[in-house]
């Protein structure tokens, strides 16, 4: 199963990342839900404090690319096999980091790829 690191984690069961936190437990992933606000999701805890995860094979973010530059070098130091941008994410600058470090990158829905069996 694949570690992932979900960021922009909530504990709001109206939003996408409080769905996906959930479907990938109940796939079987292990998951590092990393949000703003504290918190707890599919009886974990929302980490605040960008937490230094070690083997981290998917990024799935849930935040907007006007708010992502500042999580820039946590995405990458993480060094995942792969980050998907889930839809309203999509960030052609960030993809292109990336890209230049070797780590792949999908614009693509979490929760469809999982419903689907491609994740």
């Amino acid at each position: 199963m694949k570690k992932t690191l979900v960021l922009g984690a909530t504990d709001n069961p109206s939003r996408y990342a409080y769905r996906a936190v959930h479907q990938l437990k109940s796939y079987g992933h292990e998951v590092v839900p990393v949000g703003i606000r504290k918190g707890q999701v599919a009886g974990l805890d929302i980490r605040t404090d960008r937490p230094t995860a070690e083997g981290i094979d998917t990024v799935t973010l849930y935040v907007g690319p006007q708010n992502q530059p500042g999580w820039y070098d946590y995405i990458l130091d993480l060094n995942p096999k792969r980050i998907i941008f889930n839809p309203g994410t999509e960030n052609p600058e960030l993809e292109e980091l990336a890209q230049q470090r070797g780590i792949r990158t999908e614009e693509a829905c979490t929760l469809v790829m999982l419903s689907v069996g491609n994740y």
